[in-house]
């Protein structure tokens, strides 16, 4: 009854769905293993936020060879020698902590080679026009600092905004925005969070960058793929079956002499 797979046409076809279901487990699985490559950077990534690590000078990061703040490199511990200026503090608006509606407190830190270090020395609750608990002044003289490294604020992260606050309010903490509101000699790339915090104010724990936390949509795009990949070699070994499964009954009714009688 079966004998018709040995025809051309059924060899032909066979080939043919065997070639498909191979393409598409390989599809499948390529597209798997990129899953599974994102989850072990994003695991990865969540660990090196987490490891506690050497403090090092924040040149010893954000040196000539890599200027900016990376995956690699935020949350890392550092430490900043220079002065404050504390005739620039700025509020950061709009930061939540513990649920709680807030702003950051950011001091510029002046280093010796005259750039600056944006150093939000904590989070306070309330609004920055509301009243909310005062922060101690920026200590005067030289200080060090010593924090964790943060990566800049884009649009639409962490409550940041591109601008409409007025003076001495700042929308998002990055290279950019602060050299519109102050002009020194050059930025650090992203900003520290200081450990030491002053009375009334709460230190801010890392913050992921924008994508950081938890998987990337792109990531369960490629566990969509999988599926829709391993989908189609199911169909295709499906409608093999039933084609075959139609065939060999074609076959026993001609056998049984059940053919259609054609005028």
């Amino acid at each position: 009854m079966y004998r018709f797979l040995l025809t051309p046409r059924w060899l032909g076809g066979t080939a043919l769905a065997t070639a498909a279901v191979v393409v598409c487990v390989w599809l499948g699985s390529w597209q798997l293993g990129r899953f599974e490559d994102r989850v072990s950077t994003h695991q990865e990534t969540k660990a090196s936020l987490t490891a506690s690590g050497d403090t090092r000078p924040i040149d010893a990061l954000l040196g000539p060879a890599t200027p900016q703040v990376s995956t690699e490199t935020v949350g890392k511990p550092v430490t900043v020698t220079g002065t404050f200026d504390t005739e620039h503090q700025l509020l950061v608006p709009n930061r939540v902590l513990d649920g709680k509606q807030g702003y950051y407190v950011l001091t510029p830190l002046r280093t010796a080679d005259g750039h600056a270090v944006a150093v939000v020395r904590g989070w306070a609750p309330g609004t920055p026009s509301g009243s909310a608990p005062a922060a101690e002044a920026a200590p005067t003289g030289q200080v060090t600092v010593t924090g964790r490294l943060q990566a800049n604020e884009s649009v639409g992260s962490n409550g940041a905004v591109a601008g409409g606050l007025p003076a001495g309010q700042l929308g998002m903490i990055n290279r950019a925005s602060l050299l519109n509101v102050l002009e020194y000699d050059g930025w650090y790339d992203g900003w520290v969070a200081a450990d030491q915090v002053p009375a009334g104010l709460t230190a801010v724990p890392t913050v992921q960058p924008q994508g950081g936390d938890g998987l990337t949509l792109r990531a369960f795009q490629n566990l969509g793929y999988t599926l829709e990949w391993f989908v189609f070699a199911g169909f295709v070994i499906f409608m093999w079956f039933r084609l075959m499964r139609r065939e060999a009954e074609a076959e026993q009714d001609r056998a049984l002499g059940l053919d259609p009688v054609l005028d």
